[in-house]
C-alpha cells in the first residue's frame, strides 16, 4: 500500500513553478520537493489546504490510495 503524490501533475495543469507555490503557502522549496517526491512521512492539513487553494483543487487531486492488490492484478 502506498499514496502517490500528484502535486507536479497539478503544478503542470496551472503553470506555476515550485518555487513560486512554495513561497504561496509559506513552505520552503526543499520542503515542497519533499513532499513533490513522496519523501514526506505526513502533511499537514494546513499545508494541503494551503495547497489545494492555491492550486484550485481538491485534497484527492493531490493524493492517491494505491493498494497492493491492485498492483498483484495489473502485472
Amino acid at each position: 500500500m502506498k499514496i502517490i503524490v500528484n502535486i507536479d501533475v497539478m503544478m503542470a495543469k496551472r503553470k506555476i513553478s515550485a518555487g513560486e507555490l512554495a513561497e504561496r503557502i509559506g513552505i520552503t522549496p526543499a520542503n515542497l520537493s519533499i513532499l513533490k517526491n513522496s519523501k514526506a512521512k505526513a502533511i499537514r492539513f494546513s499545508t494541503l489546504m494551503a495547497l489545494c487553494h492555491e492550486l484550485r483543487c481538491q485534497p484527492g487531486d493531490l493524493l492517491e490510495f494505491q493498494d497492493d492488490a491492485e498492483e498483484d492484478v495489473s502485472k
